[in-house]
């Protein structure tokens, strides 16, 4: 089975949706309600006050203590439908999904110092943005559908660039991991599973929903303040809650810049609007967002049970490093027993995946090889082995319990040896990197600290500080040289990707001429990639897939 993304496209600000006969849920929570009144009470008069300082330490527990399903109530009880009308303006057409984004922006971006210094660096270092645009290319759209189907501004979606520089494999000093740095207790939370198989903190689509949950969530809580919320999305509800407690004794303003907050969070907040202010005037700042195709490129699809990679990958017909790019949640050379069944495939490939998948019986979807138990033998001792888990041996054997006895032959999946990488099997880092370090020497400029020095370098923090002998959180000198060591990566490397195919949907006025000209394709290989031959027409909804070489989009 395959599961297609197919969400709202919304278009002027973030209230406005050009899809005509298109249902939405409009979420009217009580405990969201009771909340919000709670927290603006105390606004109202200063001999609310004492009342309001007890219903705030109240909320405040709560709020630090919610559990998954307190979060879910408040997000999705009462659910009313409301349909949309037309609107006689035609959609807007976008081609680049950075044009989809810039056309969207709403939140003010304040040109104070902390703001224009983000953007200052940002805009010096071009090779940066162009890093993140190829990294995000993979799941930007996607996002951006995720982020509009809840009406969610959409800076929103620039928030993985802040939070990893888009990287899914990212880990933070402070074990914080995947594009949206999920830390473990807060990944359960939002029901983002993690165990020796995955680590749903890097599944691109599992971690994308638990964000966009947790920002709701946030935005709902804090008296619909999105700065706020954002900001509390870097360093937890509680704090902020506590902020907003102290300024309100103070009868002091409790808006974002108004807060007593962290070094960090009060830094986090002007770099999400710094990439906003950049995005949208580029022009203006001489700086270039690499293009990214507004079109579906992945597809979702159901494996219904444990399946090898590698066998994956051969049967979709790509390397198992794009496999591994794609589906970063898997820590292992198989999927997890237990589910998830999920995998991201190139569009272009769904259908020679599934066609196979479904030859391939449930027992060969995995590579083993048979084993005789010895004396001395149990199973956790031939997982160790064999670099396999009890439950995978278990599964691939039907054994209800861990009882073996010596003599009984096992059926035992074969890795790829063994993994020492908290990311990937070493032999698909290894793949994906192809690559030597070259040293590098680094002079300090002003305001150079070492997560900016990372960045650009796009190395880790505590490499940086390892390679320099010095501490995380050290405060370095103008001047001062830094020694950096930079992977030089083969133009050959498998992750480089030059031609993709898209699912592009038709919009009102289009032609294939017109379609054809805008992804600099030829007419006759839309009609030959679509079997078009003998139709007349092409209508507006209707999905065509498209070769575009990604270089030139």
């Amino acid at each position: 089975m395959v599961i297609k993304w197919q969400y709202v496209l919304r278009a002027g600000n973030i209230r406005r949706v050009f899809l005509p006969d298109v249902w939405v849920y409009m979420y009217k929570s009580p405990l969201v309600l009771s909340l919000a009144l709670i927290l603006s009470g105390c606004q109202l008069t200063a001999s609310d006050s004492a009342s309001t300082d007890v219903a705030s330490n109240n909320v405040e527990q709560q709020l630090d203590g919610a559990s998954p399903s307190d979060i879910n109530d408040a997000l999705m009880i009462n659910a009313q439908y409301q349909q949309l009308t037309d609107i006689d303006e035609p959609p807007p057409v976008f081609d680049d999904v950075w044009e989809r984004i810039r056309y969207q922006l709403s939140i003010d971006v304040p040109q104070n110092r902390p703001v224009v210094a983000e953007r200052n660096y940002y805009a010096r270092h071009q090779a940066y943005l162009d890093r993140i645009s190829k990294r995000a290319e993979p799941y930007l759209y996607f996002i951006v559908e995720e982020v509009e189907k809840r009406q969610m501004p959409i800076e929103i979606a620039l928030l993985p660039i802040v939070e990893s520089a888009f990287d899914p494999f990212g880990y933070s000093h402070r074990s914080a991991s995947g594009i949206w740095q999920f830390m473990p207790q807060t990944g359960e939370r939002f029901d983002l599973k993690q165990n020796w198989w995955y680590d749903g903190r890097r599944d691109i689509v599992q971690s994308t929903r638990a964000a966009l949950d947790y920002l709701s969530y946030l935005h709902k809580t804090l008296e619909g303040d999105w700065l706020n919320a954002i900001a509390a999305y870097n360093s937890g509800e509680g704090r902020l809650l506590r902020a907003i407690k102290k300024n309100r004794k103070k009868h002091l303003p409790t808006d974002f810049w108004s807060l007593d907050l962290p070094k960090e969070t009060t830094s986090y907040v002007p770099k999400l609007l710094a990439l906003s202010d950049l995005v949208k005037r580029s022009d203006e700042f001489g700086v270039k967002w690499q293009p990214i195709i507004n079109a579906q490129v992945v597809e979702a699809v159901n494996v219904g049970s444990q399946i090898d990679l590698a066998l994956a990958a051969d049967m979709a017909d790509i390397s198992l490093t794009e496999l591994y790019r794609l589906n970063p949640g898997f820590n292992r050379w198989a999927t997890d027993p237990n589910g998830p069944h999920f995998l991201l495939l190139p569009s272009d490939k769904v259908e020679a995946f599934t066609d196979k998948l479904a030859k391939t019986e449930q027992k060969d979807r995995l590579r083993w090889q048979q084993y005789v138990v010895a004396r001395g033998d149990s199973l956790s001792v031939i997982a160790k082995k064999f670099s396999t888990s009890t439950n995978a041996i278990k599964t691939l054997n039907k054994l209800s319990s861990n009882t073996i006895r010596v003599g009984q032959q096992l059926l035992v999946p074969l890795s790829d040896g063994e993994i020492n990488s908290q990311h990937l099997p070493k032999s698909v880092r290894m793949a994906a990197n192809k690559a030597t370090r070259k040293k590098l020497s680094h002079k300090v400029a002003s305001g150079d600290t070492l997560w900016d020095i990372s960045r650009e370098y796009d190395v880790t923090i505590a490499e940086l500080a390892t390679w320099n002998k010095l501490k995380k959180d050290a405060v370095l000198r103008v001047g001062q040289k830094l020694t950096v060591y930079k992977e030089e990566k083969s133009q050959l490397a498998a992750t480089q990707i030059k031609e993709r195919t898209i699912t592009y949907k038709v919009r009102q006025g289009d032609s294939l001429a017109r379609i054809a000209a805008k992804f600099n394709v030829s007419v006759e290989d839309i009609i030959k990639w679509n079997s078009l031959a003998g139709q007349k027409y092409i209508q507006p909804g209707q999905k065509l897939k498209l070769k575009v070489d990604v270089r030139s989009a």
